[in-house]
């Protein structure tokens, strides 16, 4: 077994980067609780409103319930990754890391009390329903979401496969709500998906960094190079709205295509969060050239690969500004089966970027763009072949060029069908060719 394949299967973090629902070992759930001061006006405070809750709220309310509404509030009110899970929530956060769940197929978050759209997942009722990353849920079916909690939503949007529900959001560019119709259904995420886009140069899709993204990559890569019968001459990996997951995932799809260096670090206030990662020797495409595709909805663990690639120059980022999201949320399991999401660190590029806020600067900025087929000429003009009694060319026999045909017919749907890949796809082709003269 190489070295980067052991350290493929023995790496193992406790920490969770994407938006989605994702699970480390919870690294930070044993550290015993340093002795502070108890704040005991502030305590007193508390504690009047939580007798008058009790004694004068129109209807009884439970203890338990509005203790774990405390606790609710006090991650909710940090930052819009912190938060408390219930026993049911903490049960889908695991499952989520195995790629297989029930629901529409959404990474959502907080924005001014709406659910914010951060990308939906490939081949879900979400993105065929139209879904788009940055559109705002205002409306579950006839229930508004103004005043319900990030978990309560995303309770009504789960729900038995085959179901439907009605999302009423706002889109930017749009003067009216727009209401799409959803079918519920299990969503079996394929986190990795590849394909061979032209002679020799390969694309890798990650729709987002599950436990097993790294290993799943490297087979990827080998089955593409096997198929093209040696190596590459280059790859696109595909990171667009990818809103992350666990960072070991991270580390090792940055560390497949890196031969040294450091990959990540993360800072926060106690010591366990203070990690550093570096790469071990062996790039699976011997330093053929490579293009990382980012956009808006890419965001953490996505990041944190575009970012890396591109401090250590191994890779040229295209597309749009990623989504800016540089913190580290561990789980801490509690009593009762439940546990706390609770923002712990940030993380930086190998040149000491932080991406919190600020997200990741493209090299070559590509916006979206909708192509379309300039019209034939009803009459197309003529060529010296089309001339009677034009020379041979000298060659022999003259050839016909059907394979360039089909290779501009290829290339022309491409174009039409994601532009930004066509220009990715287009770029590739140039360094390859920029090789061929270099010294």
């Amino acid at each position: 077994m190489s070295s980067k394949s052991r350290f493929f299967a023995t790496i193992s973090l406790g920490v969770v980067l994407g938006l989605s629902a994702s699970i480390g070992s919870g690294v930070f759930a044993n550290r015993a609780l340093e002795e502070s001061q108890i704040p005991l006006e502030a305590l007193r405070s508390f504690t009047d409103a939580y007798t008058r809750i009790k004694n004068d709220y129109v209807e009884e309310v439970d203890d338990k319930q509005l203790l774990e509404n405390a606790i609710r509030g006090m991650l909710s009110g940090l930052d819009p990754h912190s938060s408390y899970l219930d026993g049911e929530e903490f049960k889908d956060l695991q499952i989520g890391t195995t790629g297989e769940f029930g629901g529409l197929g959404i990474e959502v978050g907080m924005e001014g009390g709406f659910v914010k759209v951060i990308s939906p997942i490939d081949d879900t009722p979400a993105q065929r329903a139209g879904v788009k990353a940055g559109d705002l849920i205002i409306r579950l079916d006839d229930e508004p979401v103004k005043g319900k909690s990030l978990g309560d939503a995303v309770k009504i949007m789960r729900g038995k496969p085959g179901s439907q529900i009605v999302l009423t959001i706002i889109r930017e560019g749009e003067e009216k709500p727009i209401k799409l119709t959803l079918t519920r259904a299990v969503i079996k995420v394929t986190s990795v998906k590849s394909r061979m886009l032209d002679d020799g140069f390969g694309y890798i899709r990650v729709t987002q960094f599950q436990s097993n993204s790294g290993p799943s990559l490297a087979k990827a890569a080998t089955a593409l190079k096997k198929q093209y019968d040696g190596p590459l001459k280059g790859m696109i990996v595909d990171l667009r709205n990818n809103p992350g997951g666990v960072l070991s995932a991270a580390v090792q799809i940055s560390d497949a295509f890196l031969d040294k260096g450091l990959i990540v670090y993360t800072e926060g206030r106690v010591t366990d969060s203070k990690l550093r990662f570096n790469a071990a020797p062996g790039d699976i495409l011997d330093g053929s050239p490579l293009v990382i595709l980012i956009n808006g909805g890419s965001a953490s663990a996505s990041e944190i690969v575009a970012g890396a690639l591109q401090d250590h120059k191994r890779a040229i980022v295209m597309g749009t500004r990623s989504f800016g999201k540089g913190s580290v949320q561990t789980i801490m399991p509690a009593r009762g089966g439940t546990a706390i999401k609770l923002t712990t660190a940030r993380y930086f590029t190998p040149n000491g970027r932080s991406i919190q806020a600020e997200g990741i600067e493209p090299d070559i900025a590509v916006k979206p763009r909708q192509v379309t087929e300039v019209e034939k000429p009803v009459i197309e003009s003529l060529k010296e072949k089309d001339l009677s009694g034009h020379l041979s060319n000298g060659n022999g026999k003259e050839q016909k060029n059907n394979n360039k045909v089909d290779d501009e017919d290829k290339a022309g749907k491409l174009a039409q069908e994601d532009y930004q890949l066509f220009e990715a796809l287009n770029l590739l082709k140039g360094l390859n060719i920029a090789r061929q003269f270099a010294p």
